[in-house]
């Protein structure tokens, strides 16, 4: 095995379809298995879960889970959605967000974005411009690491 890995990605293309969050939860069980890094599963399932619900939940289009490795034991999990507005508290400034407001305890959802918030070691947007085949959007991403962290 090699001791140096050169960075990777996966992007996964998906349609609105219900199934496709659970689709791409599997390809990320997949990925991370291939590249040893099945301790970061639990984590980073998690965080492509609420982005890729809100992905489905808030767009009409399809959307893509995006998987970038570079650095040993870091994995950024991104979701790409054709809507460009940012949801609160996602920032385009190095992981820092605005207060979200508290799910009220009876809600069904609203509870996403503090989860990501609380798992993930980093967060942020890009908002994409459309321009020539780019179909513009927002590209949403969460970082976690593995426990043996410097």
């Amino acid at each position: 095995m090699p001791t140096v890995s050169p960075p990777w990605t996966y992007t996964l293309q998906l349609p609105h379809d219900p199934r496709a969050p659970g689709i791409a939860r599997a390809t990320l069980r997949s990925v991370l298995s291939a590249h040893d890094l099945s301790a970061l599963t639990p984590t980073a399932e998690l965080l492509a879960a609420e982005l890729l619900t809100n992905a489905h939940l808030h767009t009409a289009g399809p959307y893509a889970l995006r998987l970038l490795g570079g650095e040993p034991g870091r994995l950024r999990v991104a979701v790409w959605d054709t809507d460009p507005r940012v949801p609160p508290g996602f920032t385009e400034d190095k992981g820092e967000a605005a207060d979200v407001a508290v799910a009220p305890d009876d809600a069904e959802t609203g509870r996403g974005l503090h989860l990501v918030r609380a798992c993930a070691e980093s967060w942020g947007v890009s908002v994409l411009q459309q321009l020539g085949a780019s179909r513009g959007g927002k590209l949403l991403w969460a970082e976690c690491r593995g426990d043996d962290r410097a």
